[in-house]
């Protein structure tokens, strides 16, 4: 293998030939890639990850959910998010103003994660979930003191960790790529602990991390699993050793 990478550093280097020989490998690079998201698509595939990962846990919950700028309340995979919660007795999404803001349906609530929340819906949810709304939040520490806040035991949490710079203007920005680190400490903050997280830590593609905190942990002894796996997640995508313990 060394004597490979030896051969197609030489090679790129050549004048004429170097750039033919990048753009190959660019195009090998990107097919792998769609290849990949093919082949293993619930690993690769952030969305179809994560969603599997809510799967495991959100038959548990029996009280109040609320899906937090949940939007539509779809999954994107052809389903919605209120099917994985098939044991609570009462499901909400709230949602900001704006273009991607509130749809006015039924059991939807207005929430501004940077703003005050209303004395009525402190406390008033078992579990509150939130997608890949973090990185477009400025202010990504009231927001989540606000989901902290709106529950009175469980909040659950999806956040990029590697993926691309997406905003829409007038609509949304973008901020945010919080490590797992960053998640547990900004949990532990507002009387949270974390039980579990994860990530689709992978060689080919975007990386989210999922995580699930309690400020009562131990009503979820033997049903949750004390796992956090996020580690040195990104090593596999620049190649790097992780015990090596990279700085």
């Amino acid at each position: 293998m060394k004597l490979f990478q030896t051969l197609i550093v030489a090679l790129i280097r050549l004048p004429w030939i170097g750039n033919g020989i990048v753009a190959l490998l660019s195009m090998v690079k990107r097919q792998t890639i769609e290849i990949m998201k093919r082949a293993r698509k619930d690993q690769v595939r952030p969305r179809n990850w994560s969603n599997a990962e809510l799967r495991k846990f959100a038959p548990l919950y029996t009280g109040k959910a609320i899906n937090v700028s949940g939007w539509k309340d779809e999954d994107q995979t052809g389903g919605r998010y209120r099917a994985y919660f098939p044991n609570v007795n009462g499901y909400f999404i709230s949602n900001f103003k704006g273009e991607r803001g509130q749809q006015e349906n039924e059991g939807e609530l207005f929430i501004d994660l940077t703003g005050g929340l209303a004395d009525e819906l402190r406390g008033q949810f078992q579990v509150v979930f939130n997608h890949t709304t973090l990185e477009h939040v400025y202010d990504i520490s009231k927001a989540v003191a606000n989901l902290c806040a709106l529950s009175q035991d469980t909040v659950i949490l999806v956040t990029p960790f590697l993926q691309q710079v997406h905003y829409e203007p007038g609509a949304y920005g973008d901020y945010w790529r919080p490590t797992p680190m960053c998640v547990r400490k900004l949990l532990e903050e507002n009387g949270f602990e974390v039980l579990y997280q994860s990530t689709n830590d992978n060689d080919w593609y975007i990386v989210y991390v999922f995580t699930i905190a309690s400020r009562q942990p131990g009503n979820w002894q033997g049903r949750i699993p004390g796992s956090i796996t996020s580690g040195f997640t990104g090593c596999r995508l620049f190649g790097i050793n992780a015990e090596s313990n990279p700085s």
